[in-house]
C-alpha cells in the first residue's frame, strides 16, 4: 500500500512540475519577457546596485504602477531606463520633482555612491518593488529563458515521467508474469 501512495505522489509531482514548467515558460515565451504572477512582474537582479537589499541573482517581484503621482520618497521602483530602452532598472527614489506639467525622480541604487545621471520621467517608471525577494533564483530564472533552459524544463521532466510510468509498466507485466507461472505450476 505504502508503494502505491509513493508511486501515485512521484506520478503526480513530475506531471504537476511538467505543468507548470510549461505555464512559465509558455507565459513568459508570449509576453516577451519576465513571467507575471498574480499581477506581479517577477524579474532577475542582475546587478549588485541595490545590495545590501536586494542580491544579485535574487528575483524580485514588481507590481505595476498605477499612479506615478503616489511615489514617494525611499520607494524602490523599476524603471526603464532613458538610456538604453527596453532595459529595466530596479532603485530608490531619492527626490520627487515636478517640472511644470512633467513629473520626474531622481533614483540611486542602495549600493551607488551618487544619484543615477538623469532624472526618470513618470512615464518610465514600470513598477513598485513589493519587498518580495528571493536570492539566487535568479541565476536558474536566466537560464530557463535560454533555449538550453526551456529544452531542459520542458524535456526533464517528461523523460523522468516516461521513465518512471515504464517502470511501473515493467514491475506489472513481472507481477502478472510472476503470478501466471506460479499458477501454471500449482
Amino acid at each position: 500500500m505504502a508503494k502505491k501512495i509513493i508511486s501515485r505522489t512521484v506520478t503526480f509531482v513530475l506531471i504537476v512540475l511538467l505543468i507548470i514548467t510549461s505555464f512559465f515558460t509558455i507565459s513568459s515565451r508570449l509576453s516577451g519577457g519576465d513571467p507575471k504572477i498574480f499581477g506581479y512582474r517577477i524579474m532577475t537582479v542582475l546587478s549588485g546596485s541595490m545590495e545590501p537589499s536586494i542580491q544579485t541573482g535574487s528575483i524580485v517581484a514588481i507590481k505595476p504602477i498605477q499612479d506615478p503621482t503616489s511615489l514617494k520618497v525611499e520607494q524602490v521602483v523599476t524603471y526603464e531606463s532613458p538610456f538604453k530602452p527596453g532595459m529595466l532598472i530596479t532603485h530608490r527614489i531619492k527626490e520627487v520633482r515636478h517640472t511644470g506639467i512633467d513629473l520626474e525622480f531622481i533614483t540611486q541604487g542602495d549600493n551607488n555612491p551618487s544619484p543615477d545621471p538623469r532624472p526618470i520621467p513618470a512615464s518610465n517608471i514600470v513598477g513598485t518593488y513589493s519587498d518580495f525577494t528571493l536570492p539566487y533564483v535568479g541565476y536558474i530564472l536566466s537560464f530557463l529563458h535560454s533555449k538550453e533552459g526551456v529544452a531542459f524544463m520542458l524535456i526533464v521532466p517528461g523523460v523522468f515521467l516516461a521513465a518512471y510510468q515504464a517502470f511501473n509498466i515493467w514491475r506489472i507485466i513481472s507481477r502478472w508474469e510472476q503470478e501466471r507461472t506460479v499458477t501454471k505450476s500449482s
